[in-house]
Formats: structure tokens, C-alpha cells, sequence
């Protein structure tokens, strides 16, 4: 299986806010202020087309939906937590935490990758998880080494094991489980998706390994990366609060290799860290302030990978 892809979907936002249901567990968001709730959907909009522009101009087939404004849906701009695509036409959709965030799952969605020339063959659905309290959510809880047939997965009230579990049965994957954790006012908290601290590239791997803290688990995590031949590139929590782990390496023009970011991660990244992902890919970064103030989010969320087979 490829671990990368060429095409991606995206939801533009058109009421984009921070959402008062997911920031009980994902203490990146904050409440800005100074800003209209028009003024914040005009930046993140603004933010969004910037970044399809970049994206768009290294060869990248961007799907971009538009949003509606009904139902109210804050967090649409990250459509990775509730769809997920696969290489044998497999559609997967994820319960979610917030109940507003159920609402983000469109059916029109899949109707518009099929006008696009994707194939999909069957749907497989976990949402009704919900009715028990049950979430994981997609590849926000997800990191997929697909070309390794691994799937790992750092536990929280948004990634349920059993769940997990029974995702990696049907998709074949080895489930690799941990727990990692983030200083919040003196206290250590779940991390609440494996993807702020962790990326998976064809050849690298980058971590906070300083999440886990769970020695044995550590060790497991890093021997399962490393067993894999992968570069594993360390990053620190303090730069995981920039969103440097949400990365996403993609295929531009000519298959060539790229690691998607934001401009704040980018910049959180010291020149020796750069050095190393240089060796394997060429950087692409754009600023989402605003986006990853209220949402919590950042480039990695925005991007839901289409690995959908075409006609």
C-alpha cells in the first residue's frame, strides 16, 4: 500500500469558530478576543484559500468542498476526524466526541468524489459508537503507516481502544497503543489525537516522544518506527504546542516528496530538525494562525487523504 497520496479533500469554512463542545479536551484552543466571529471566518477563510493556493501550485489534486451554514459546524475545516479513504475503495466514517461535530458528516461529500472519477466500494461505518459514548476519531486518532500495515493510536476520550482495535481487525492493521500526555496548568492530560504529536513519512517518523511517558511504552513506540527503517526526527512538547507534529507528507508533480505544515510549526523547528526532513522531503508551509488559535488544529487536520482508486 502507498503511504502517500496525490489528491486531498478539504472543507472551506464559511462559520468557523472556536467550538465550545470540543475545547473541554483539546487545550490548544483559545477564545480571541479581539475578533468578530465574521472576522475570525474571514481570516480562516483567507488562511484556507492561501493554503489550497501553495498546495495547488505543487501539483497537489485539492478537492475543495464548501461548507454550509446549516447545520452549525465550527470545526468542518477538519475533515480528517470523520472520513477516512482507502486504496481498495473503502470509505471509513468515525464516531465523534462532540455532538456538534457529528454534524460535519456529509453525504454530498462522497457524491462529489464520485463526480471527481473516485471509486468507492463500500462504506464502512463506526458511528453508531456514539450511541454508548464510544469515539475515534479518524486520523486525528489514527496515525497510519499504511505501507507497513501499522496503525498507531495514543488513547483518550477520543480514541477508544476496543474500537481501535476492531478497525485495525478489519482494515488488517497492527495496532500499536499508547498513551501520551501534555503539561496543562502543572497537570498532565491526555493528548486528546495522536496526530498533533506524531507523523509518519515514507522514510522518517516524527515525535514528541516526551508525551509518552510511559517508559516501556516509549521504547515500543520508537522500536516499531525505527524497526521500519524510518528516520525518527524527535521534537519537543513545547514545539507540539506550535503544531509541529500535525504534519502531512503528500505527493506533488512528478511524484516528488513533500511534508505539508504550518508556518508556526515551521518556524518552531530548529535548523537541525529542518536539515533532516530536508534529506527526505521538501517542505511546504503556510500560516494558519488563526485556524490553529480557535480550532486547536493545523495543517495535518485539514487534510483528508484520498487514497480512493479512479475509474
Amino acid at each position: 500500500m502507498n503511504q502517500t497520496t496525490n489528491s486531498i479533500l478539504m472543507i472551506r469554512p464559511v462559520a468557523f469558530r472556536m467550538n465550545e463542545q470540543t475545547a473541554v479536551n483539546n487545550y490548544y484552543q483559545k477564545v480571541l478576543d479581539n475578533l468578530t466571529p465574521t472576522s475570525v471566518n474571514a481570516k480562516a477563510q483567507e488562511e484556507f484559500d492561501t493554503f489550497v493556493q501553495k498546495l495547488r501550485m505543487i501539483g497537489l489534486n485539492v478537492v475543495v468542498v464548501e461548507d454550509t451554514l446549516s447545520p452549525d459546524t465550527p470545526d468542518s475545516i477538519f475533515p480528517n476526524n470523520w472520513i477516512s479513504f482507502h486504496e481498495n475503495g473503502d470509505v471509513v466514517l468515525y464516531p465523534m466526541f462532540a455532538e456538534n461535530r457529528r454534524l460535519e458528516r456529509r453525504e454530498d461529500v462522497l457524491d462529489r468524489l464520485e463526480d471527481e472519477g473516485f471509486v468507492i466500494n463500500e462504506i464502512m461505518d463506526y458511528t453508531s459508537a456514539e450511541e454508548d459514548e464510544v469515539f475515534l476519531e479518524g486520523t486525528g486518532s489514527i496515525v497510519l503507516d499504511r505501507a507497513n500495515g501499522k496503525a498507531y493510536c495514543a488513547l483518550s476520550p477520543r480514541a477508544d481502544e476496543e474500537l481501535f482495535i476492531e478497525f485495525c481487525e478489519d482494515f488488517e492493521f497492527t495496532p500499536v497503543i499508547f498513551e501520551a500526555f501534555q503539561t496543562v496548568s502543572g497537570e498532565r492530560k491526555h493528548i486528546y489525537h495522536t496526530n498533533v504529536i506524531m507523523c509518519v513519512g515514507e522514510t522518517f517518523a516524527v515525535i514528541c516522544a516526551d508525551c509518552i511517558d510511559d517508559k516501556k511504552e516509549r521504547k515500543m513506540v520508537l522500536d516499531s518506527l525505527k524497526g521500519d527503517e524510518k528516520e525518527v526526527i524527535l521534537i519537543t512538547e513545547d514545539q507540539v504546542n506550535n503544531f509541529a507534529g500535525n504534519m502531512l507528507e503528500v505527493k506533488g508533480t512528478d511524484d516528488r516528496r513533500y511534508l505539508i505544515m504550518s508556518a508556526s510549526a515551521h518556524q518552531s523547528l530548529t535548523k537541525k530538525q529542518i536539515a533532516q526532513l530536508e534529506e527526505h522531503v521538501t517542505i511546504v508551509s503556510s500560516s494558519l494562525d488563526t485556524i490553529e488559535a480557535c480550532g486547536g488544529g493545523s495543517a495535518r487536520c485539514m487534510m483528508a487523504e484520498i487514497f480512493l482508486p479512479k475509474e
